[in-house]
């Protein structure tokens, strides 16, 4: 009995297993319950049971979202365009796949450095906070700032001209 057990178990989880993590990704997304259980619903569980995908374009026959993406809304509901550069530091961790990994710009004027929770504005208007309690003191004019995505939803400023990288959280 338990071989036959461990073998109808092994066979429903290789089903589970094999659906397509972007097909899941992007159902996720779907605020509309009905419209996101159509969207679960339409991913194939296995090539076996879905002859008609495509090897060599796989996700080809994947669900398709609606027709604004989660930042596009969060963009509309801000009231900015849907700029990618423009939403940087502000979309939730599922992010979709035209969102920067990093963005430039500058510190207009002089820079003086930054102590804990300092706020820093930048040219293009965003306005980010020092989180990691670091604390630098600098005398540049205008420098080139780099704010570069990291792991688990976390964000580092790149100074021009400064060999420290604090970490950083937008707040504007």
């Amino acid at each position: 009995m338990r071989p036959l057990l461990c073998a109808v178990l092994a066979a429903s989880v290789t089903g589970v297993c094999a659906a397509d993590d972007a097909a899941i990704q992007r159902c996720r997304l779907v605020s509309d319950p009905s419209s996101r259980l159509q969207c679960y619903d339409a991913i194939p569980l296995s090539q076996s049971r879905a002859p008609e995908m495509s090897q060599d374009r796989p996700g080809e026959n994947a669900p398709a979202l609606p027709q604004a993406s989660g930042v596009e809304r969060a963009a509309t509901n801000r009231g900015s365009s849907a700029d990618p550069a423009a939403l940087f530091g502000l979309e939730n961790r599922r992010q979709p796949p035209s969102v920067p990994d990093a963005i430039d710009s500058s510190v207009p004027g002089r820079f003086d450095g930054w102590q804990g929770n300092s706020r820093i504005r930048l040219s293009n208007g965003q306005v980010w906070e020092i989180r990691d309690g670091s604390q630098a003191s600098y005398d540049l004019r205008d420098p080139k700032i780099r704010i570069v995505r990291g792991m688990s939803g976390t964000f580092f400023m790149e100074i021009e001209g400064v060999s420290q990288i604090p970490r950083v959280r937008r707040v504007e």
